[in-house]
């Protein structure tokens, strides 16, 4: 028995074949681009070794060297520092930043490294304020103002993740040093600005702009995502910022994690003052009063200022009714370690090291073997002042949260 076709059922199984191939073959028909992230770049985590075999990268070791370089840098000369910082962030959420050349997007990564850089910056600047703007549709948008509450601030940046249209620098600028032209001599005026176009769609001269902010001692920092931009150049020349340009998302946290250390001060502000400072109460439990951020009724869990009796729900910040700036004494206590950084420790000469009569065997700080299974030691630091030698684990924990040496106060207190 024979089965005739006629042509125009061929046609049509032929098209629907057509449309199977197609169907399969939308994971292979990739860009470049696209089948380097799919497949994770692999081959960029190995290296060739001494003798030409590949070998895992120690993502350990770099990631140490890398801390180190930023260590020395930011210590390297006894500078006057901004102890109370008035810091905006301007995040660029036009059309631009749903661009996919970081993945998943631009928009998604940036809010990522955001989020951890709030956190730093409240950790190594307690009685320093960030407010949050976002730029999209030509207009600028402020979700946060000034404030010393980290969850409030990412909290608003989660839940505004949208991108459209146009982004404008020069409304930006405008909006941010309006605020910032207001915060008392003492504070230090900053502006990051986290910019994934290629353009700016300005309704004026920008000229005029970066004058205005010149002259109001604003620092105006810039971090591209996308190729160079001769304003944002200029921007950073003539505010004294800096201006880096990302080229991955490893990169990129690098950038932006450099911001939170306090910048060195401007000549005109590294003058010393006097500042009135109140230490407020925590308000009685169960107790309800209006709330001077919000407006509104709370109950308890808060703070009182010492002068005129106000409510207010977070510290740092400056009290919305006498205008005294309210503080708490341990986030004066960590601000200290600014004034006065650890000395950045030494790394363990090879000569020493290949002689182990003149190296203890164990971390004085945790306490932990320094050699390898195979009695080879490990990379190691030891302090300038008292020789302690430490592993690099401790070497981070000691310059970053403990910031005290502990051979030293060893000595000290012997």
């Amino acid at each position: 028995m024979s089965f005739k076709v006629t042509n125009d059922e061929g046609m049509q199984f032929n098209r629907e074949d057509e449309e199977e191939n197609d169907d399969d073959g939308d994971g292979m028909d990739l860009d470049a681009w696209e089948r380097a992230y799919a497949d994770e770049r692999s081959w960029e985590s190995l290296q060739e070794d001494e003798s030409g075999l590949l070998r895992p990268i120690d993502n350990k070791t770099l990631s140490h060297a890398q801390y180190r370089r930023r260590l020395r840098t930011t210590t390297a000369a006894r500078v006057q520092k901004g102890l109370i910082r008035y810091l905006y962030i301007i995040i660029d959420l036009s059309r631009a930043a749903g661009e996919i050349d970081y993945k998943p997007s631009r928009m998604v990564v940036v809010a990522r490294q955001v989020e951890a850089f709030i956190r730093e910056f409240f950790d190594q600047n307690p009685l320093s304020q960030i407010g949050l703007v976002t730029l999209k549709d030509g207009v600028t948008h402020c979700l946060t103002d000034l404030g010393g509450s980290p969850e409030s601030h990412i909290k608003a940046l989660m839940g505004k993740l949208e991108c459209s249209g146009d982004s404008s620098l020069q409304n930006g600028l405008d909006f941010v040093q309006g605020l910032l032209n207001q915060i008392p001599t003492y504070g230090h005026r900053e502006v990051l600005i986290l910019y994934s176009a290629l353009s700016s769609c300005d309704p004026g001269d920008i000229m005029e702009t970066i004058k205005k902010c010149k002259a109001s001692k604003i620092r105006c920092s810039v971090i591209g995502l996308s190729a160079e931009i001769y304003i944002c150049r200029y921007l950073c020349q003539e505010t004294g910022g800096s201006y880096s340009i990302a080229l991955d998302e490893s990169h990129l946290k690098e950038l932006v994690l450099e911001h939170a250390p306090p910048p060195p001060a401007i000549a005109e502000f590294a003058i010393a003052n006097l500042i009135k400072m109140g230490f407020p109460q925590r308000a009685a439990e169960g107790v309800v009063s209006i709330c001077s951020c919000h407006k509104e009724a709370k109950v308890g869990a808060g703070f009182i200022c010492p002068r005129c009796k106000a409510r207010v729900c977070e510290l740092p910040t400056e009290c919305r009714i006498c205008g005294l700036t309210l503080v708490s004494s341990p986030l004066l206590a960590r601000s200290y370690h600014h004034l006065f950084p650890i000395t950045p420790f030494d790394d363990v000469s090879p000569s020493v090291a290949n002689d182990p009569r003149k190296l203890p065997k164990n971390c004085f700080g945790c306490q932990q073997s320094l050699l390898n299974p195979g009695n080879m030691l490990a990379l190691c630091v030891s302090c300038p002042k008292c020789n302690q030698h430490f592993c690099l684990e401790c070497d981070i924990y000691i310059h970053e949260s403990l910031h005290n040496c502990p051979g030293c106060e060893s000595c000290r207190h012997s």
